[in-house]
């Protein structure tokens, strides 16, 4: 239960809430740490493997990558009632299955056109059936108490996955080369470097299958009176296995589309997206990230240059400082969480958009040295970009930690009981608009500002990713008044 006003929890309390919590939210964790581990890899590789293995331009490689994260979107907004119809358990056996199956395919099928038909698109399904899932499930397996220190955990589990794999994209990068200059004989079949990490990625999904598989009750439900079990039972006795599957598919089907059809009867629901959409401005730097940065990193550092684990600060910082954040910062209300770390991580970009020549003393001084040279191994004169990065992902980083656990909690919060993993997909509904113009702008930036060969001015292609990054704090102080929706029990 949760404490009164009159008798604050203490600050190692609010953790010790979780002491005696279900099985499955630790189980949800741990599950977390693995599928981040194994997105992180995939997706810091994905733009180096389209223009490296199949040959695509950094133009073309961005259409795919629009299309491929478009795609995932718009299945994550179309899952969710799906998964509520369903249940938790059977939706996270059903994506950990399409994952593997299409990781597998993208590691051992060499056709150009089938891995992307068959390997691509099928693992944007999978991906998008775990998002929902996991948050709705983070809810069901906590107590009201438990709520807020459970999504900062959660939150902290996916960016300890986050660093795993940033470690790991580096190490195999660094042990076969940049462009496979060694190649892995696996199963008869030569691996290419970033294939290679397609195949770590693939071996990390398997145990998540085997621990929901035998770890997960069905009809666990946690409450603030205690943990009931509802065992599911035959929904079809009596009938022949094929027509339960028949009159299973017609009912779900049934289902999701009347719950999906609900939720925009609810006028609530209207202001959630709205907001939503304000963040997405924001939440598009993440993935120039993934697909603007490795190509950037790699061009202006040299190959080989570990901007992996440059990038994995990012995940040291909300390692740390996510928990502490989050248990001295339950009365405050998301709106102004969310205002407060967007606007510090929408001005964190700026810091790129800096002339490089601006960062050399500290490149040539003692920041220099200890950034580049003691901690990550780089040898000879410093690149300022080394020091750049690194200001800019800590400032990033702080601003990360305010808002993004926030957003999860209050989509969370807000969702009426039944429907979390409707209103978690469907908050992704203005992402699927918008990520129609990041993956194409990610190419179009580095062949204009970034190429491979011939001059560059990366600085300015920094400088306009920090100006669309600012929609978001602005837009939040503009239309404030239309879009807030009270939560219970913070203030405003």
């Amino acid at each position: 239960m949760i404490k009164s006003q009159g008798a604050p929890i203490s600050f190692l309390g609010k953790f010790l809430v979780l002491k005696g919590a279900v099985r499955e939210l630790w189980i949800i964790f741990g599950a977390k740490v693995l599928a981040i581990v194994a997105y992180g890899i995939m997706n810091s590789t994905l733009v180096l493997w389209l223009s490296s293995d199949l040959g695509y331009s950094d133009t073309r490689a961005g259409f795919i990558v629009t299309v491929w994260s478009t795609a995932m979107t718009l299945f994550t907004v179309l899952v969710g009632s799906l998964v509520d119809a369903i249940g938790l358990r059977k939706a996270f056996l059903l994506g950990f299955v399409v994952c593997i199956c299409s990781r597998a395919t993208m590691t051992f099928l060499p056709a150009r056109h089938l891995v992307l038909l068959l390997g691509l698109l099928p693992l944007a399904l999978g991906e998008a059936l775990m998002t929902p899932v996991m948050v709705a499930a983070v809810r069901r397996y906590s107590t009201t108490a438990q709520r807020s220190v459970s999504f900062s955990i959660f939150y902290a589990m996916m960016n300890v996955g986050f660093l795993i794999g940033s470690y790991i994209f580096d190490y195999v990068r660094k042990g076969l080369g940049e462009y496979g200059r060694y190649t892995v004989p696996v199963l008869g079949v030569h691996l290419s470097t970033y294939r290679t990490l397609f195949l770590v990625s693939f071996l990390m999904t398997i145990p998540n299958l085997i621990i929901m598989y035998f770890g997960l009750r069905d009809g666990v439900e946690v409450t603030d009176e205690g943990v009931k079990i509802t065992p599911e039972q035959p929904k079809y006795p009596g009938e022949g296995t094929l027509k339960a599957l028949r009159l299973m598919i017609r009912d779900t089907l049934r289902d999701t589309v009347r719950i999906f059809s609900g939720l925009w009867k609810q006028p609530t629901f209207y202001q959630f997206l709205a907001f939503i959409s304000l963040v997405v401005a924001v939440r598009l730097v993440l993935l120039h990230m993934y697909y603007t940065y490795p190509k950037f990193g790699i061009r202006e550092l040299g190959a080989g240059a570990p901007i992996g684990r440059l990038w994995a600060l990012n995940s040291i910082v909300v390692i740390i400082l996510v928990p502490i954040v989050g248990a001295l910062t339950q009365r405050i209300s998301a709106y102004r969480m969310v205002l407060f770390g967007t606007a510090l991580t929408a001005s964190s970009v700026f810091l790129m958009a800096m002339p490089p020549i601006w960062w050399q003393p500290f490149a040539d001084g003692l920041p220099g040295h200890l950034i580049a040279q003691t901690w990550l191994g780089v040898p000879g004169p410093v690149n300022p970009y080394y020091v750049m990065i690194f200001v800019y992902v800590v400032v990033y980083s702080v601003g990360e930690v305010f808002w993004t656990p926030r957003l999860y909690e209050y989509t969370a919060a807000i969702a009426p009981k039944g429907q979390e993993a409707s209103y978690m997909s469907l908050s992704f509904l203005p992402f699927f608009l918008a990520k129609l113009l990041a993956g194409s702008l990610s190419g179009i930036l580095l062949t204009r500002y970034c190429p491979a060969v011939g001059p560059r001015h990366s600085e300015t292609m920094w400088l306009i990713i920090a100006l669309m990054a600012m929609i978001t704090p602005i837009g939040l102080v503009v239309l404030r008044r239309f879009i807030q929706v009270q939560e219970a029990g913070r203030d405003a």
